[in-house]
């Protein structure tokens, strides 16, 4: 068994990601709308995170979250995105054994952080709207970096842990991967060795991570909704409401896709539904982030505004 161990370590260099789809006609429509997406994806959150950086008005613990939430978007979908570009228009899609545990453990590290911080902002919107005589003090910067240091460690040592135990597992020969990235479901499905161990981990800390985080989300917006009831002014309402629906819609989305792809029973377990629920967070929210919180948000088109302005200025 040793010797079949060290065999397989050496033998296996690579995997073949079979992709979203094998039909050949949908390879080049897939690659262009997929291109468009990551593109948007990547200039509207490198965008956010640069102007919440640069501009004055913007230096809010509010924007300080997005900013994160907007590194974190870029983050996780340029680890999935580009390779599954290439493997559009690629005749072989294959990704190295190192690249492929690289792979999974920033998309491990980047998907936990994205729950926390929308945990952080839910905590945020909650103090501002039913305590805003005491928001300076609450949300101070040590507070601010304290929502989003931890889940940043706490998220590393998740990452580190679960892409070890699978890379230091013994895998059979087969080495052809039911998804479009390296995730640690499919990957488990290629072991040889007892899986039990693992998955335990894996469900432990995704129960948690979902069931903690989405918690600590209803009890900021059950708060929320009881503080913007007892309001007497509609306008205030209304501007409270439209603040808060575009973190609640995300949530809802992000939530319901991660609890249908890594809490389902393993007998109903599908590779393909997975695929589908992937497109969503790896490649459609991270695009559509930057539009619904701060597109919508008269402060950031105002601060696109200046900037434009000033970049005007320069000569060209």
């Amino acid at each position: 068994m040793a010797w079949m161990d060290r065999h397989n370590h050496t033998v296996l260099k690579e995997f073949v990601l079979l992709g979203l789809t094998d039909r050949p006609e949908l390879q080049a429509p897939l690659f262009g709308l997929f291109l468009v997406i990551y593109v948007i994806s990547v200039v509207g959150n490198l965008g956010m995170v640069i102007l919440t950086k640069v501009d004055s008005r913007l230096q809010t613990p509010m924007y300080f979250f997005l900013r994160h939430l907007a590194f974190i978007d870029f983050g996780y979908s340029t680890t999935v995105g580009p390779k599954m570009l290439v493997n559009f228009i690629s005749d072989q899609n294959t990704i190295p054994y190192n690249r492929c545990a690289t792979q999974l453990a920033f998309f491990i590290l980047f998907i936990i952080s994205e729950l926390f911080v929308l945990l952080a902002m839910a905590y945020d919107r909650s103090v501002a709207i039913c305590n805003p005589l005491l928001y300076s003090a609450v949300m101070s910067q040590s507070v601010c970096w304290v929502l989003v240091g931890v889940p940043y460690l706490y998220s590393a040592f998740v990452s580190l842990i679960t892409t070890i135990k699978i890379f230091t597992s013994s895998f059979c020969g087969y080495n052809v991967v039911s998804h479009f990235y390296c995730d640690s479901l499919p990957l488990l499905s290629l072991l040889c060795s007892s899986t039990r161990e693992i998955e335990l981990f894996i469900l432990i800390c995704s129960v948690f991570n979902l069931v903690s985080s989405l918690l600590i989300v209803l009890v900021s917006y059950i708060l929320i909704f009881k503080a913007i009831l007892r309001m007497n002014s509609a306008e205030g309402r209304l501007k409270a409401f439209s603040t808060c629906g575009s973190h609640l819609t995300v949530v809802v989305v992000l939530y319901a896709t991660l609890s249908f792809m890594y809490m389902q029973p393993k007998s109903s377990h599908s590779f393909n539904s997975d695929k589908i629920a992937s497109v969503f967070f790896t490649l459609v929210i991270p695009m559509l982030n930057p539009m619904i919180y701060s597109l919508r948000n008269r402060e950031v088109k105002g601060a696109l505004h200046r900037m434009w302005k000033n970049l005007c200025k320069f000569p060209i």
